[in-house]
């Protein structure tokens, strides 16, 4: 049980700063390629943060262990709003753009309805219904394209610059040692996850909504935490409401068309699903007139999750 352990927090390690290496070195070298840093931004950067739930996903839909490939993906949209944004909130004042209040958040609702309705209704997520959400993620990156194009810069992360040190081999090397660490980390983290889930007697579902999903929201947590505490309200909320889209769409969508034969959708995901939209609309429900979130609402959120926690286990 302690070897699992170990192994788990070895694999999040991995993950997380696989994960930003990776982003660095192909940032800078797509840079170096000028390729514009809005592309950059729209693709590499944005993908970061969403990089460890994707891994874990789809090495969990390959190896047959759904449980933890969906409930992952949902635990994490959950933690990220109730958990992450309610301790963001807590601790700076968090103001949300109008286009993410009227158009993105909603959206996440959209988008987590349809997951459910193609999932509950026959058990399982097809590659017919990853195809789907891919074409959904195709209409959200171009939606982003778009506010780019208007001078909307927020709606993409913060990109690496080049500085005198870097070369392209080094970058190269970051690359390739990145995406190494993401591999071998999202393996470690779903054997010790599942052998984790066994030894206490309890399913790949639960695991995946608890322990993984709040392990692989740790970029998300920190990223929203340092922009909160740096006044950098649109990053911090940006980044959340992203990073649930691109969990949903890209993640669920990917791991569903790799999956041998599709992803199955236990029907206990329903009501996990029916939680993850009500945590949004609690979330637009506490932002005040004034477009920001508010402090008691914030604590309510954090409050919420841990009944969440409480419940499930």
């Amino acid at each position: 049980m302690l070897l699992n352990i170990i192994l788990l927090v070895v694999g999040f390690i991995l993950l997380i700063k696989g994960a930003d290496v990776f982003v660095e070195g192909a940032s800078k070298v797509a840079a170096m390629l000028h390729i514009p840093q809005i592309v950059i931004g729209l693709t590499i950067v944005a993908f970061g943060t969403s990089a460890p739930e994707a891994a874990v996903s789809i090495a969990s839909a390959y190896k047959g262990t759904a449980g933890i490939a969906i409930g992952n993906i949902i635990g994490s949209n959950i933690a990220n709003v109730l958990l992450i944004l309610g301790i963001s909130g807590m601790i700076g004042v968090l103001a949300v753009k109008k286009s993410t209040f009227f158009i993105e958040t909603p959206f996440v609702i959209v988008i987590t309805i349809a997951l459910l309705f193609l999932g509950y209704p026959d058990g399982s997520i097809t590659k017919v219904d990853g195809g789907i959400l891919w074409m959904f993620f195709l209409l959200f990156l171009f939606y982003l394209y778009r506010l780019t194009k208007r001078g909307d810069d927020s709606a993409i992360d913060d990109v690496p610059e080049l500085d005198d040190n870097d070369r392209m081999w080094k970058l190269i090397v970051l690359i390739v040692l990145g995406i190494i660490c993401v591999v071998i980390g999202s393996q470690v983290t779903v054997d010790a996850a599942s052998s984790i889930a066994q030894s206490f007697g309890v399913s790949d579902r639960i695991i995946g909504l608890t322990i993984v999903s709040i392990g692989t929201s740790l970029p998300e947590l920190v990223t929203s935490v340092s922009a909160s505490l740096k006044g950098k309200n649109d990053i911090a909320i940006g980044n959340i409401i992203g990073s649930n889209i691109f969990n949903i769409l890209f993640v669920l969508g990917t791991a569903s068309l790799v999956a041998p034969h599709g992803i199955p959708f236990a029907s206990n995901f329903l009501l996990d699903g029916l939680i993850a939209i009500v945590a949004i609309v609690m979330f637009m429900i506490f932002i005040g007139k004034d477009m920001k979130l508010k402090k008691y609402g914030a604590f309510i959120m954090l409050i919420s999750y841990v009944c969440y926690l409480v419940y499930i286990l």
